[in-house]
């Protein structure tokens, strides 16, 4: 993996990270509720497991699509859904949310794939999978599982700096009177993507 591919891919991960819609303030919400900040950690791993699925599964699509689409079109294909999913974000006024806080941890999992596709966490990584050597499909999906995988870890690292220090030195009260709408960068984030792989591919 290059350098500056390395990069793009730790720094995507950070953003999720840091994004509460991917788990870190249900994370809190969890540990607060039964004031236990075991069940925080136990909870992100397991947020971290259900965003790896989610991203693994644009992955395999990619890469078995691969092999029947030119990179031009595959690009272009995926410059459009990064801008129409970006502006159906910035454009819907209803949001995905789950029904409740009491949930096991398979549940925990799935929640956290279901939330990380619906905001199109794989989908963000488009730009760098289109661009990976062509080659043996064997080969392309193993190499696009460790962009997941360096994606997933740099997420999951920094969600959990950031919900340690949330529970330990804020608590979710704060976030009711200081919140700055990450939800909005996310989808301006995905438009800016698919415009820049859009002008690549083209």
């Amino acid at each position: 993996m290059l350098p500056v591919t390395l990069a793009a891919v730790v720094l995507l991960g950070a953003f999720h990270g840091i994004n509460p819609a991917m788990g870190w303030l249900f994370a809190v919400a969890r540990g607060l509720q039964e004031r236990s900040r075991d069940l925080l950690l136990q909870s992100l791993p397991v947020i971290a497991l259900g965003h790896l699925a989610s991203v693994a599964l644009v992955v395999a699509v990619v890469s078995a699509t691969g092999s029947l689409v030119t990179a031009t079109a595959l690009a272009i294909g995926a410059g459009v859904v990064l801008v129409g999913f970006g502006l159906w974000h910035l454009l819907a006024r209803r949001h995905f949310r789950w029904v409740g806080m009491r949930l096991s941890l398979p549940q925990l999992a799935a929640w956290s794939f279901l939330m990380s596709s619906v905001h199109g966490a794989g989908l963000m990584l488009l730009p760098v999978l289109t661009r990976m050597p062509a080659g043996h499909h064997g080969h392309v999906l193993s190499g696009g599982m460790l962009v997941a995988g360096v994606h997933t870890l740099a997420m999951f690292l920094t969600a959990t700096v950031v919900a340690v220090v949330v529970y330990e030195f804020l608590g979710v009260a704060v976030l009711r009177r200081a919140w700055f709408n990450l939800d909005r960068m996310w989808a301006f984030a995905l438009v800016g993507a698919g415009v820049v792989t859009l002008v690549g591919a083209i």
